[in-house]
């Protein structure tokens, strides 16, 4: 029985990221089409929509909406949202934790805020480290300490982070991509089959 046990779980684990990815991408597309042709189908003859017409024009939405934050008047909207929901009890906790994740996707082209990866003394060891900010002041904080480097750590399993300011001379910069090095912290350090995206760069 525990041999039959542990094939079982071998399964599950070689099939349940495929089966979640492939679930949670066919109820974004199936969430999308539902949305959206509730919306064009008063607009368009019953003969003109076709099953999956609603999927495009989210996607062509939210190209729109990628264009159209570009737009002085449309970061300032944004801006305006993002203060009003910071003072929502109950709504800021979900609406900030869903942000601050969102911050570590890359975002019109420009990397993502987390800009790159070190490594510092911890205890006997090293720990790993994303740079947020070169310095202290760049936050607002103590213009004094302008060589003290904003370093956040995040918790294995994503249930956390801390942010620490350390002295520049203690970091040490790697050859890690931040999307590498973000799931090296993530996941505690466990791997399995690498991916392409998590190969470290080389330097130039």
């Amino acid at each position: 029985m525990r041999a039959i046990w542990n094939t079982m779980l071998k399964g599950l684990v070689a099939v349940l990221p495929i089966g979640l990815t492939v679930y949670l991408v066919y109820w974004l597309a199936l969430t999308a089409e539902r949305l959206f042709s509730r919306a064009l189908k008063p607009l368009l003859p019953e003969a003109a929509y076709w099953p999956g017409l609603g999927l495009l024009a989210g996607l062509v939405v939210l190209y729109l909406a990628g264009l159209a934050v570009n737009a002085y008047v449309v970061r300032r909207a944004l801006r305006f949202g993002d203060h009003l929901f910071e003072r929502i009890p109950v709504v800021k906790t979900v609406y900030v934790a869903i942000r601050d994740f969102m911050r570590f996707f890359p975002a019109s082209g420009k990397g993502s805020d987390l800009k790159r990866v070190v490594r510092f003394p911890f205890g006997p060891g090293k720990a790993i480290g994303f740079v947020t900010a070169e310095s202290s002041a760049a936050l607002g904080l103590d213009g004094r300490a302008a060589d003290t480097v904003a370093v956040y750590l995040p918790m294995s399993y994503m249930v956390g982070g801390y942010t620490v300011f350390l002295p520049r001379e203690l970091l040490e910069t790697t050859t890690l991509s931040v999307e590498a090095g973000m799931r090296i912290a993530l996941m505690g350090g466990v791997q399995g089959a690498e991916p392409a995206s998590a190969v470290p760069r080389r330097s130039a």
